[in-house]
């Protein structure tokens, strides 16, 4: 959808200057009147990259808190399944969606929560383990 400054660079690019004078009176004046416009068509122009750029740049600044956690055992692995989408990955080298898919597969083919470490945590200390390469 064009904008305005878009308009106005067509408008603009679109125009066509008279370089040739017929009097020495109006010269000056034409030449004014070309070098303003030259002027307002690289101000819209300068305006316009500046707006793309803070557009681009916006979503740089638009943090989400990533290292937030003070939690250990299940309950981390809670928040890495409910928090940060990119956090999983990072820390488990797998997508939310294929961490459940793992555990759903593994609950199909028979795994169970242990006395003191669920399914899920039992999953996350292997995926975690084979990601930063710690031995046992």
């Amino acid at each position: 959808m064009p904008t305005d400054h878009d308009e106005i660079l067509h408008e603009y690019w679109t125009t066509e200057f008279d370089t040739s004078s017929s009097d020495s009176s109006s010269s000056g004046s034409s030449s004014m009147d070309t070098e303003y416009q030259v002027v307002e068509i690289a101000t819209v122009f300068i305006s316009l990259i500046m707006q793309h750029i803070l557009a681009y740049a916006m979503h740089l600044y638009d943090k989400i808190p990533y290292h937030t956690s003070a939690l250990t055992r299940e309950m981390w692995v809670l928040e890495l399944i409910n928090g940060h989408p990119e956090q999983i990955r990072n820390e488990l080298g797998v997508h939310k969606d294929v961490f459940l898919s793992l555990r759903d597969d593994l609950q199909w083919f028979g795994h169970r929560n242990s006395k003191f470490v669920s399914l899920e945590e039992q999953l996350a200390i292997f995926l975690y383990t084979c990601v930063t390469g710690l031995s046992i």
